[in-house]
């Protein structure tokens, strides 16, 4: 702070003038100060003022002692703030927290305290009084969602004897709480499995272990009819729940009951080993590898071990923890045989990466059950450090494709990877141009994704061929057309490309463009000469009837100003006109009525007017447009 001496004055006086307020106004000022600076988020004002009305030890909320917010500004005399857009109180400048935070003795035991208050809050009527099948959405208990999800957190920081008991007072009439499903609710990114119809199975001791409140934990284990290895809502054991969170003292409480089951599954197969493994809690980790009944190599359901889980999520201290026991097998797949180095890799964990990479029993190259290596994992999603890790060893082969022939490179390319590309280009085994099953080269993907860097980098290289068809007859010219990548098109024309190359189906890149109305592309295609704006397809229909076809008005004007003919017919005789009105394109249809050379009553082989189209499709816009205002014909209702 630029005048820290000054603004501690500043502070100390202004905190004198709060207390000599005496009685109401002082406790409300200081208790307000203490609030917003050491709770876990910021409080929105109704939630702090219903806060400060909570007696704690109460048997339930008097509604008369909650303040408003303008008496609780005035309390505080100048040192709270109401941020207008959030809707939540602050304290007037950061350096204030800092001051707080240097003299401890004004708040007390700030955390006990309000570990009581919410805790005396979930225990009123008003509050137990509410169903947990009730909406998330409830008006009159502000201070609910806060006291539901942090009174733990505050308990664990600093628990006194009176938040024990009122812990316990709690649990003891736990069943179906609101705080519960609350609880629950703020964890469903992270749990999917949660069957909310049957909350009570969340106990008091599920609670207490997921908060980590050892003290607690014991103090519940010690009850009659305890369930150690009972399975919530969430198909997770108090263990499984000290574990996910990393509270090694709650673990400890636990693991010393002779009736606990520290290997028990929860639905997925996932143990406690499992939480821990994938949270990266390694202390826990240690404590549960001390039993022996704990089996550090077990597969969930989908054959993944803790050291997949580990490896999956980062977690590096934990892998080296689990290869250091026997039993761990470092390259065992899942089910889809993905394992643990390949699932590092997507990830891009390239600490965890070289741990595996050196163990022995460790095939960098195994491929799971669709062929894909470790190193199409990482050139997939585009980690250039992995990549050149796994192309540091000898026994990797960077050009091994997968069950589709895809290659690393082709990955690579097809996402836009341009690092990678780079990386992989540089060995003399991969082959720039290598097609894939059906015939789909790098370029092609690249080309079709609108990778417009990968394209430059691709064709800076000889062996690839430009104008490489695919097994459909499509190149990359073509698909990139057909998908309207401007700027692919251009780099690939000035590779000197074939631009009027058709498909297997005589499509040519100018129709696909035409077709989709990508107006950029027709309009560089019809740059050059060597296009045929009026080139058919297999069928007859040229680039003016696949857009009329589509409704493009766009190209469709832009085809007309060329001077292509707006009335050819395809194989059955229909024209561009034909088949606008057979689908309802009425701006289409406008278009070419203005154009002379159109005949609009022209039959196709099955003797078909446009106009019978227009009407069998009961497009009534087009209809008004083509039926004479004199014909007697009768109106679509």
């Amino acid at each position: 702070m630029t005048d820290g001496v000054g603004l501690g004055d500043a502070y100390g006086t202004t905190l004198g003038r709060i207390k000599a307020q005496g009685g109401e106004k002082a406790r409300l000022g200081m208790a307000a100060l203490m609030w917003i600076s050491h709770a876990e988020r910021p409080l929105k004002a109704d939630e702090l003022c219903h806060a400060l009305a909570v007696e704690i030890g109460s048997p339930g909320l008097d509604t008369d002692n909650i303040p408003s917010i303008g008496t609780l500004l005035a309390c505080c005399q100048g040192l709270v703030a109401v941020d207008k857009e959030a809707s939540t109180v602050r304290l007037v400048h950061f350096t204030l927290q800092e001051y707080l935070q240097a003299h401890p003795d004004l708040s007390g035991a700030a955390h006990s305290t309000i570990a009581e208050i919410c805790l005396s809050y979930l225990s009123s009527p008003q509050v137990k009084g509410i169903s947990a099948s009730s909406s998330l959405e409830l008006q009159g208990t502000p201070f609910l969602e806060y006291s539901s999800l942090y009174w733990g957190v505050h308990a664990k920081k600093d628990l006194s004897d009176c938040s024990k008991q009122l812990a316990l007072r709690l649990f003891s009439d736990y069943n179906n709480h609101m705080s519960v499903k609350i609880l629950l609710e703020a964890q469903r990114p992270y749990c999917y499995d949660v069957d909310f119809d049957k909350i009570s199975l969340f106990s008091g001791l599920h609670c207490a272990s997921f908060f980590g409140i050892a003290e607690i934990v014991a103090g519940l284990v010690e009850t009659e009819g305890c369930d150690i290895n009972q399975m919530d809502c969430g198909g997770n054991t108090p263990l499984m729940r000290a574990a996910h969170n990393g509270h090694e003292g709650a673990v400890k409480v636990l693991l010393g009951r002779d009736n606990v089951n520290p290997d028990k599954p929860d639905g997925r197969g996932r143990t406690p080993l499992h939480h821990a493994s994938k949270r990266g809690h390694q202390g826990v980790v240690k404590i549960l590898l001390e039993r022996d009944d704990v089996n550090p190599n077990k597969p969930d359901k989908s054959g993944r071990t803790p050291l997949y889980c580990a490896a999956e999520n980062g977690r590096g201290g934990v892998v080296e923890i689990l290869l250091g026991r026997d039993e761990v097998d470092p390259g065992k797949p899942d089910t889809f045989n993905i394992t643990p180095l390949s699932c590092a890799a997507g990830y891009g964990h390239e600490e965890v990466v070289k741990i595996l990479l050196g163990r022995s029993e460790v095939d960098p190259d195994k491929p799971d059950m669709f062929d894909r290596t470790p190193l199409n994992f990482a050139a997939t999603a585009g980690h250039e450090g992995v990549v050149k890790i796994l192309l540091g060893r000898d026994n990797v082969t960077p050009d091994i494709p997968d069950r589709n022939g895809q290659t690393p490179l082709s990955t690579a390319a097809r996402y836009g990877h341009e690092g990678v590309v780079k990386i992989l280009l540089e060995r003399d085994e991969v082959s720039p141009d290598k097609p894939d099953n059906d015939g789909q080269t790098p370029l092609w993907w690249a080309s079709l994704n609108g990778r417009e860097g990968v394209v430059k980098i691709l064709l800076e290289r000889d062996e690839v061929n430009s104008d490489k068809s695919d097994d459909s007859g499509g190149t990359p010219l073509f698909i990139s057309a057909f998908r309207g990548h401007d700027g692919v098109v251009r780099t690939l024309l000035a590779r000197g490309v074939n631009p009027d190359k058709p498909d297997n189906d005589g499509q040519t890149p100018l129709w696909c463009a035409s077709s989709n109305g990508h107006e950029g592309v027709v309009r560089i295609l019809l740059e050059r000469d060597e296009v045929n704006p009026d080139k058919p397809d297999n069928l007859g229909r040229t680039p003016l009837f696949a857009a009329a076809c589509s409704g493009r008005e766009g190209v469709v004007k832009t085809l007309l100003a060329r001077g292509v003919n707006p009335d050819k017919p395809n194989i059955n005789g229909r024209t561009p006109f034909y088949n606008a009105a057979w689908n309802g394109r009425e701006g289409v249809v406008k278009i070419l009525l203005s154009r002379n050379e159109v005949n609009f009553n022209k039959l196709d082989k099955d003797g078909k007017t446009p106009l019978d189209r227009a009407t069998d499709g009961c497009h009534k816009g087009v209809i008004a447009l083509l039926q004479p205002p004199e014909s007697a014909a009768p109106s679509l209702p």
